[in-house]
C-alpha cells in the first residue's frame, strides 16, 4: 500500500547503470535490421545526421522509434499528428509503418525543420510527411480547423514530444481533430522518477507541467490512460499511453 505521506526526498542516481544501454545494443543488433524495414539504412543515419547538423541528442532511441512504428501498425493508423519534429527521426519511423501512412509534424525551430526536411527526403519519405513550421499553439488551431472543414482527415494517432510545459495544451487542442480510438503517446513523462516528488516539481516547471498533465488526464472522461516506465540507452524515463474513448 502506498504511503499516505508520499515519497521521501528524490535521490539522484549516483552512477549510470550500463545494462539498459547494453540491452538496447544487443536487441537492436538482431531486431533493427534491413530485413525488418526497407528504410532501415536511411533511418539508422537520421539521428547522427541531425547531431552533425547541430541538433541536440534528444530524439527517442531506435528501439522506442520502432515501438512507435509498431503501435501505428497495431492501431491501423493512417493519419498521424506529431508535436516536435526535431530531425525527423520519429516522424520517419512512423511513416515507415506503411505506404499509406501520412504524418503531419509540427516544429518550432526553423533550423530543425530544415534538417528534418533533408533527412526525410534522403530517406525517401517526403511524400508521406508534412512538416508544419511554427509554434504548436499557433499551428494546431489551423490544423483543427482544416479537419473540421473536411480539408484533412481526422488524426488517429498523436505523438507529443515537444516542450513539456505545453503538453497539456497541445493535447487539448489536438483531441477535437481526432476520432474515437485515437492513440495518444506523450513522451518523457517520468524523467528519472522525478514526477513522483512534489519538491522536484517546485524546482522544475517541466516536472510541474507533467504532473499537471497526468493528474488532469486522470479526470478527463475523453481518455483512458496509463504511464509506462522505460529504461534503455536514454536512461530512465517513460511515456504516457492513452486512447480516446
Amino acid at each position: 500500500m502506498a504511503s499516505s505521506t508520499g515519497p521521501g526526498p528524490y535521490v539522484t542516481p549516483k552512477e549510470q547503470d550500463v545494462r539498459p544501454g547494453a540491452v538496447d545494443d544487443y536487441v537492436n543488433s538482431h531486431l533493427q535490421t534491413p530485413a525488418s524495414n526497407k528504410y532501415h539504412n536511411a533511418l539508422e543515419h537520421i539521428r547522427e545526421k541531425s547531431i552533425a547538423a547541430g541538433l541536440p541528442d534528444i530524439a527517442c532511441s531506435a528501439a522506442q522509434a520502432k515501438y512507435l512504428a509498431i503501435q501505428v501498425k497495431i492501431a491501423k493508423a493512417k493519419n498521424i499528428l506529431e508535436l516536435g519534429t526535431l530531425g525527423g527521426f520519429s516522424a520517419a519511423w512512423m511513416a515507415s509503418a506503411g505506404p499509406d501512412v501520412k504524418v503531419t509534424t509540427v516544429e518550432l525551430e526553423e533550423h530543425n525543420a530544415n534538417v528534418a526536411s533533408k533527412n526525410i527526403a534522403e530517406a525517401g519519405l517526403q511524400n508521406q510527411i508534412d512538416i508544419q513550421r511554427g509554434a504548436g499553439l499557433g499551428v494546431l488551431p489551423k490544423l483543427v480547423a482544416e479537419v473540421k472543414a473536411g480539408q484533412r482527415p481526422e488524426f488517429d494517432f498523436i505523438f507529443i514530444d515537444a516542450d513539456k510545459q505545453n503538453n497539456l495544451a497541445y493535447l487539448n487542442l489536438a483531441l477535437p481533430a481526432s476520432r474515437s480510438g485515437t492513440v495518444v503517446i506523450v513522451d518523457n513523462v517520468v524523467r528519472q522518477g522525478r514526477i513522483a516528488y512534489p519538491d522536484e516539481a517546485a524546482k522544475d516547471e517541466r516536472i510541474s507541467a507533467t504532473r499537471n498533465l497526468i493528474e488532469t488526464i486522470g479526470k478527463d472522461e475523453r481518455l483512458d490512460a496509463t504511464v509506462i516506465q522505460t529504461v534503455g540507452e536514454k536512461s530512465y524515463d517513460g511515456f504516457l499511453f492513452a486512447i480516446k474513448k
